[in-house]
C-alpha cells in the first residue's frame, strides 16, 4: 500500500484555502483552477481503473463546490496510486494548481 498522506495534506490545504477565499477570488481564477485540477485527477484515476474506457468529465458544480470536487477527485486517485513517484506527481499537480489559483 502506498502512503498517500502527502497528497491528502496538499489537497486538504488547497481545499481549506478555497473555502476561505473571497467570492471575488473564486470568480477570477481560483474556482476554475480547482475544477481543472479535479478533472485532471479524476481522468488519471479513471485511466488507471478502466484503461480502455473513455474518461468521463467531472461536471462543473459551481465555484462554491470547487473545494469538494478536488477532495473527491484526489480521494479517488489516492485509492489507485501504485507508487511513491505517482504520489509525488499528484502532489506537484495540486501545488501548481494552488499557486495558479492564488490561494
Amino acid at each position: 500500500m502506498v502512503d498517500t498522506t502527502p497528497l491528502s495534506r496538499a489537497v486538504d490545504h488547497f481545499a481549506d484555502r478555497l473555502r476561505a477565499a473571497p467570492q471575488s477570488r473564486l470568480q477570477r481564477s481560483a474556482a476554475a483552477e480547482a475544477l481543472a485540477l479535479a478533472r485532471e485527477l479524476a481522468r488519471w484515476a479513471q485511466r488507471v481503473e478502466e484503461p480502455s474506457a473513455e474518461p468521463r468529465e467531472m461536471p462543473d458544480a459551481g465555484m462554491f463546490a470547487a473545494a469538494d470536487q478536488i477532495l473527491v477527485a484526489a480521494h479517488d486517485l489516492a485509492l489507485v496510486l501504485e507508487s511513491e513517484e505517482q504520489v509525488g506527481e499528484a502532489v506537484r499537480l495540486v501545488e501548481e494548481a494552488r499557486k495558479r489559483a492564488g490561494v
